[in-house]
């Protein structure tokens, strides 16, 4: 095991892990992946897909919260470009993305920035880099990743088709970085899928019994420490007292969440592109983990949207041989073309069709749900276009409701998030 020192710029007294977060109860662990290419050869470099100058910050950060009563789990997903404050001395407060705090003082400055932010108090910290990554992964046998699309991004080299895939730790790591992908780009996805990664990794080393009891989960902490660094608070006692406590809980007391975001990009000079926090929400968040909580089915964290909308409905383009139908299809948000004088003399018998190429379901479900009692239907060469054929029914147009956070960060049980089965699952494929 190897403990972190104190990053060169700020002082241990600076970012004290207990001065500014309330106690709360159970135990709080800030896990990270750090995005460093130091010490990587050319070689590893390409064959990691990492190419490129790295910040020296986290890539990845979760908050993993074990109740106190040992009979839950909550893990939160912090975007790597929350915008938030660092902790420190500075006057005034310095401020930039959460994981450029890492880059400023090591793991002690990210560990209490983290503190400050959320209000808790973090317990133990553990960390890894790119190759560490690909290791622990292959260490522990490999990981499960699953889409219900070809997922595609040149950055990070992920190339995997649609279905449940056993990846090794190379493939992983491509899964788990893609922030360019075809579907959703951005972090939300992203960490939804790392989030994934976790649960599925978690799900089978409990089946295999690598967590069954304390002399297994000793073996499985020593594998762990090869790749994963700590802090000086951490040692294998901790890991092997969680780990054991994680492995007798059943998936639905497993929770995965990520903080809700208010502005998606928020445009800071000399910072960029960030992400700013739902003020409400996120306070809603930390105070239920502070209070040993559930987050699931907390209306004040996620709110109960009316009819919601899988995807933004701006993004779907939408051809409708009614007027009225278009018109109050273009007021909900879709982008809609007006097709009505070309519409048929006669409307065939039934509800609103809405036809699309195979692959766009979720943008055919938005539009369904704006169209309720519709059908649709996917046609094989189709093009990008949605098309809805409004039919001798009144057709009805609802308003729906898209929320980013609903749709790719909302709290979720992990009996929900698995992966499903697939019989004959293939390897990741890679580009």
């Amino acid at each position: 095991m190897t403990a972190l020192s104190c990053g060169s710029l700020v002082s241990p007294q600076a970012v004290s892990a207990h001065t500014a977060a309330d106690g709360g109860r159970g135990t709080n662990i800030l896990i990270v992946g750090v995005d460093s290419r130091a010490g990587l050869s050319r070689a590893e470099k390409n064959r990691l897909h990492v190419g490129g100058k790295g910040c020296n910050c986290t890539d990845v950060m979760m908050l993993v919260h074990l109740s106190e009563d040992r009979h839950r789990a909550s893990v939160v997903s912090i975007p790597r470009d929350s915008y938030v404050e660092y902790a420190g001395t500075a006057v005034p407060p310095r401020k930039g993305k959460i994981n450029g705090a890492f880059a400023l003082g090591g793991g002690p400055l990210a560990v209490a920035t983290v503190e400050k932010a959320t209000g808790l108090r973090v317990d133990h910290y553990l960390e890894t880099g790119f190759a560490g990554f690909e290791r622990t992964v292959d260490n522990l046998g490999g990981a499960t990743v699953c889409t219900d699309r070809p997922l595609k991004d040149e950055n990070s080299g992920l190339d995997i088709g649609a279905g449940r895939h056993h990846a090794d730790g190379n493939q992983a790591l491509r899964y788990a970085r893609a922030r360019h992908v075809n579907l959703r780009p951005g972090d939300l996805g992203r960490v939804r899928r790392q989030q994934r990664l976790v649960n599925d990794l978690l799900a089978r080393l409990t089946l295999e019994g690598a967590l069954a009891d304390p002399a297994r989960t000793a073996r499985t902490v020593h594998t762990l420490l090869k790749t994963v660094r700590t802090d000086t608070r951490t040692g294998p006692g901790d890991l092997i007292r969680i780990g054991w406590a994680l492995g007798r809980l059943r998936a639905d007391r497993t929770e995965f969440a990520t903080v809700p975001i208010r502005l998606f990009d928020h445009r800071v000079p000399g910072v960029g592109s960030t992400l700013v926090w739902d003020e409400t929400r996120a306070a809603a968040l930390w105070e239920a983990l502070g209070a040993d909580r559930p987050i699931t089915g907390d209306t004040r964290i996620q709110p109960v949207a009316e009819n919601p909308a899988p995807t933004n409905p701006a993004a779907v383009s939408v051809r409708v041989d009614d007027a009225t139908v278009a018109a109050a299809l273009r007021r909900n948000g879709f982008a809609v073309t007006d097709t009505s004088a070309s519409a048929p003399p006669v409307r065939p018998a039934g509800p609103p069709v809405i036809r699309y190429a195979p692959g766009q379901e979720e943008h055919a479900a938005t539009l369904a749900a704006a169209l309720p009692g519709s059908r649709t239907e996917a046609v094989p060469g189709h093009d990008a276009h949605f098309d809805v054929a409004v039919g001798a029914e009144p057709a009805l147009v609802r308003t729906v409701t898209y929320d980013r956070n609903i749709a790719d960060g909302a709290p979720v049980t992990g009996d929900r998030l698995r992966c499903a089965e697939a019989p004959g699952a293939a390897p990741a494929g890679r580009s």
